[in-house]
């Protein structure tokens, strides 16, 4: 009897103890929290370009392959993730974006639809209505291609907008229009000069029209009230969630500096916005940050900075960061960016040859090429990466000199340099260049892959549209909006060439690959979930739909199929 109470004593403990020893156990070897199962997964991994299922824990990618190979790292709390033969990517990367400025223009005025100057003039005016007496009317992409090229001037929207400054930028960034009262804040007159780097344009009387380009925007631009904490920090989440639901799950983000701005901008974000986000909980994806180059040195510095949470109700609390590259698993210091010259849309690219409608302009330098040798080749001796901005072919050849010049002056080694810059610009190639220039050198994507060179995908968001498949499939097919035929189709490139450069390029032309880029086992398990289960259809055509975005494992966005 004694040895029989003792037997169900043991037998009770024992399954009291069950779920204790596996944990114990699932303690002392990999587990997953999720396996992903039942896909056809695209790694952007050449060591193994398919598989079947993925396991991920604590946000990484533990193993891929086919399912029974991955089946020992299950355990009792993994969750499943059965895909019913649906395509997985990894997380886009966008290689260029202007990620606040692109979530405060979404709650701002939208010019994009604007067809027509009578369609311009009604977004203007219904925006004016009921707007509060001397409030700045803010917003842009407009594109004056879109209704024959005719620029905008600010007697287009004075008499509605009398009472309220208005700045309203082109879609590239590079040109803003301001109404007569901006002009008169600005004190921007006839008798007020060209600033280095910029163009008021004027009528030919003298008179300025309300139009800015590159630099002299500045001259309005410091006249309007600096973006709240609260407002930059609802941008971003606008932002976040608008990039998550287009596959994109890493962005380069360029911030707030352009030719004029103030450098101070993407400091003031870094510490208002991204490490608040950060530290809160409430940054959705990953950021890698570029800073004004004339600000390299504190960007060098190892500095301690100590960042406090604001959130209402709870104690404010301090926290350490030692800079570096990697501030926290989404938090990256990308290097600095500098201008050479402006925008094809504006008109200010730099150009050996005249504009075709304008034999007297060449475009602008609007950086002087020794100041801005002596900053990269500080940049770089500190071992930061630099990207400079560089749209025509005169300034392309002239970043290209400067860059050889760097390396001649500092040595080899890994710099990954960036010369910045879509098929959004053909009518305007082929209008400002002349055909035979337009199609000689515009966007030679399979040309610069065949040349060896690393192609790095991104938006420019918000001069374009943040959508990588979409982006995907006009570099397959090269047919612009509004067209029926492909544009210099010979430089069309392959569906896996377009993916490598919206993934592993993309993570490598900013020294992201060992983290992201490709679903290889210890990257982070940030990837996509596509709307279709045929990669035949998929590789051909190009079309698809976000159905679900994973960051670090965990579901950021979702789809109802």
């Amino acid at each position: 009897m004694l040895n029989m109470k003792m037997m169900v004593a043991v037998i009770l403990l024992s399954i009291i103890s069950l779920p204790l020893f596996n944990k114990f156990l699932a303690s002392r070897r990999q587990v997953a929290d999720l396996l992903v199962t039942n896909g056809s997964i695209y790694t952007s991994d050449s060591s193994l370009p398919f598989a079947d299922s993925m396991a991920v824990g604590n946000g990484r990618i533990l193993g891929i392959g086919n399912y029974s190979s991955l089946e020992a790292l299950a355990g009792y709390q993994t969750q499943y993730l059965n895909l019913e033969g649906r395509i997985v990517l990894p997380g886009f990367i966008d290689s260029h974006v202007h990620f606040l400025p692109a979530g405060l223009q979404m709650a701002r005025v939208e010019l994009r639809q604007a067809d027509t100057k009578e369609k311009f003039i009604e977004i203007v005016k219904a925006a004016a209505t009921n707007m509060e007496h001397g409030t700045w009317i803010l917003g842009g992409g407009w594109n004056n291609d879109f209704w024959g090229g005719k620029l905008p001037m600010g007697t287009w929207i004075d008499d509605i907008t009398e009472n309220n400054p208005v700045w309203l930028s082109r879609m590239d960034g590079h040109m803003g229009l301001a109404n007569s009262l901006a002009l008169k804040i600005a004190g921007v007159t006839k008798k007020t000069e060209d600033p280095i780097g910029g163009t008021v344009v004027r009528n030919t009387g003298g008179e300025p029209t309300g139009l800015l380009i590159d630099s002299a925007m500045k001259l309005v631009l410091s006249c309007i009230p600096e973006v709240s904490k609260d407002d930059k920090r609802e941008a971003l989440d606008r932002a976040s969630n608008l990039a998550l639901k287009r596959g994109v799950t890493t962005v380069v983000d360029f911030g707030r500096y352009f030719p004029g701005a103030s450098v101070e901008l993407p400091w003031e974000d870094l510490t208002d916005v991204y490490r608040w986000a950060d530290i809160s909980g409430k940054l959705k994806i990953r950021v890698c940050l570029f800073f004004p180059m004339r600000t390299w040195s504190r960007l060098s510095c190892s500095l301690v900075v100590v960042c406090r949470v604001e959130q209402p109700g709870v104690t404010m609390k301090s926290y350490n960061y030692k800079t570096g590259r990697k501030l926290s698993q989404r938090i990256y210091l990308g290097g600095v960016k500098d201008f050479f010259d402006g925008s094809l849309g504006s008109s200010s690219a730099l150009f050996y040859q005249a504009y075709a409608e304008e034999p007297h302009n060449y475009g602008l330098q609007v950086t002087n090429i020794d100041d801005l040798f002596n900053s990269t080749v500080s940049s770089d001796k500190s071992g930061l990466q630099v990207a400079i901005h560089a749209i025509g072919d005169r300034a392309n050849g002239m970043i290209l000199d400067l860059y050889n010049s760097v390396v001649a002056t500092n040595g080899m080694r890994d710099r990954r340099f960036r010369p910045d810059h879509l098929l959004d610009d053909a009518e305007s190639a082929i209008k400002k260049l002349g055909l035979d220039r337009a199609q000689e050198g515009s966007y030679m994507f399979k040309s610069i892959l065949d040349g060896g060179a690393v192609l790095a995908f991104g938006s420019d968001w918000p001069v374009a549209d943040i959508n990588p498949l979409s982006s995907i499939k006009t570099a397959m097919k090269r047919i612009p909006p509004g067209w029926k035929n492909g544009w210099i189709t010979s430089e069309r490139i392959s569906l896996p060439e377009a993916l490598t450069a919206y993934t592993i390029s993309a993570a490598e032309a900013c020294f992201l690959d060992k983290d992201v880029g490709s679903l290889s086992v210890g990257k982070m398990a940030d990837f996509v979930v596509l709307t279709v289960n045929s990669s035949e259809s998929f590789a051909e055509h190009g079309s698809a739909s976000i159905a679900a975005t994973y960051v670090g494992g965990r579901r950021a966005y979702f789809q109802h199929i």
